[in-house]
């Protein structure tokens, strides 16, 4: 099976974005990462590596202090190496291009934890970067609907646990790590389907 064999021609790609808010047409996208989904000759879907950024906020964004310190994100700490939404959504844009081609997909599709959220900050910085944006405009898996529908759960951390994968509270709200968690998640659940 390949992988446009399994979701209507779209390559799945894991996204999870932390932001200076919940608007996201006035507030900062502040770190993304991307995960690609692959299928190996069995049909087991696995995650490959991670593409992850520290982006800068945009010129005139919001960046409410209660979302800042729920994510833990210091804006002005020169350690984060944040680069411009432009340079970290056209690498981004660019990798999934070239699997999409790899794979014969017609589209991209994001995979999120609340995956709606993630689609509009991504479309928004997109349009601010004057970027054409792979991924389809409204339709998404949604990690939430699929645990709720598997696990009886819909809060990420509860998800993991009652799917018996790792979590670990203390690195929650990174992009990196609840990336690399939703794309663990997600090929669990799709792998434990029979569409033979």
């Amino acid at each position: 099976m390949k992988i446009k064999d399994r979701i209507r021609g779209y390559l799945p790609v894991v996204i999870d974005i932390e932001t200076g808010g919940f608007n996201d047409k006035t507030d900062a996208m502040l770190e993304i990462c991307a995960i690609m989904i692959g299928v190996d000759d069995e049909g087991v879907f696995y995650t490959k590596e991670p593409q992850h950024f520290h982006v800068e906020a945009f010129k005139g964004a919001n960046l409410d202090p209660s979302a800042l310190k729920f994510n833990g994100i210091d804006v002005n700490n020169p350690f984060r190496m944040a680069v411009s939404e432009k340079q970290a959504l056209g690498e981004i844009f660019k990798t999934v291009r070239t699997k999409m081609k790899q794979e014969d997909c017609t589209r991209a599709i994001l995979v999120g934890h609340n995956a709606f959220f993630d689609l509009g900050f991504l479309y928004a910085a997109s349009n601010r970067a004057k970027l054409k944006n792979p991924f389809h405009q409204f339709s998404t898996i949604d990690t939430v609907s699929l645990s709720a529908l598997y696990y009886g759960e819909t809060v990420l951390a509860k998800s993991m646990r009652v799917a018996n994968i790792d979590w670990d509270d203390s690195k929650a709200h990174s992009a990196l790590y609840d990336t690399k968690k939703t794309a663990e998640l997600f090929c669990k659940i799709f792998n434990a389907q029979d569409y033979s």
